[in-house]
């Protein structure tokens, strides 16, 4: 992982969290107490985020964490994930920052292995998006590929996707893609958003390397696909939910992206729960 991203994300959440300090703990406490406590998983899901979990606590200073799992594990509701020894007011003090980290990465691979489940038995792959969090899209990404998930473009700069506000501004898909192919040869791949049949003969005839198949019918999408014909890679995407997978991985589409992933998730619930006597 990389510790730049994650240190100054953690250090950003202290900021926000104790700018002044934990006043509760630090007048409570003795500045050398010790306190144990155990990482608790209060449903079943996928963990992700064991190692910023544990870099929260790194930063903070004179605080272990032990974990008996890894990122990717299944864990069951009440399965106890870790204990965490050291200096009680820097444990007290990074609970809920360590916390919203590990609680909402575990969420998004929960979910994204729920999803690469449904397509079990195909040849389909399951893609993120740019819908992610501001500031968190590595971490949230991270958290796909921990599920199963694969990652799509991280920034605008990292692939080229001609979308329907492109083709509107240039005036259609054959005029995108030349602009492009003209400014990049044939150095980048790249992928067109269609909705229709008319759009994927278009962006056929222009020579687009991926075609998005995005809000269509599952009936228009077989077309589609059949219609490509292997010609073009195939993505389909557009508020794609579970019930949906099985029939899409059946059609033959080689990729789907989802922003549920990274927008429509539920945090797992994780706590940590403190031994009663301070060591």
């Amino acid at each position: 992982m990389n510790y730049a991203i994650i240190d100054e994300l953690i250090t950003k959440a202290f900021a926000e969290d104790f700018p002044y300090g934990d006043i509760t703990s630090e007048s409570l406490l003795a500045a050398d107490a010790v306190l144990e406590a155990v990482l608790i998983a209060k449903e079943s899901g996928i963990i992700a985020g064991l190692e910023v979990f544990n870099r929260v606590y790194t930063l903070l200073g004179q605080v272990n964490c032990r974990f008996f799992c890894q990122d990717g594990t299944e864990v069951q509701q009440g399965q106890e994930l870790g204990v965490i020894t050291g200096n009680a007011v820097n444990l007290l003090k990074g609970e809920r920052t360590a916390l919203n980290f590990i609680q909402r990465l575990s969420g998004i691979a929960t979910l994204t292995r729920q999803y690469v489940n449904a397509l079990a038995g195909s040849r389909t792959k399951l893609l993120d998006t740019r819908k992610t969090t501001p500031g968190l899209r590595y971490l949230e990404k991270y958290a796909v590929a921990v599920g199963g998930g694969h990652n799509h473009r991280f920034s605008l700069s990292d692939g080229i996707l001609i979308k329907d506000n492109h083709i509107a501004a240039v005036g259609s898909i054959r005029e995108a893609v030349a602009r492009v192919r003209g400014r990049y040869g044939a150095m980048r791949k790249i992928e067109v958003e269609v909705e229709t049949l008319a759009m994927v003969d278009e962006a056929l005839a222009a020579g687009a390397d991926i075609i998005m198949l995005d809000n269509m019918e599952i009936e228009t999408m077989k077309k589609a696909v059949l219609a490509i014909g292997g010609k073009a890679v195939t993505e389909c995407s557009g508020g794609i939910g579970l019930q949906q997978l099985g029939q899409l991985g059946n059609i033959g589409v080689d990729y789907i992206s989802s922003g549920a992933l990274t927008h429509s998730y539920s945090s797992l619930d994780l706590s940590l729960r403190k031994k009663q006597s301070v060591i």
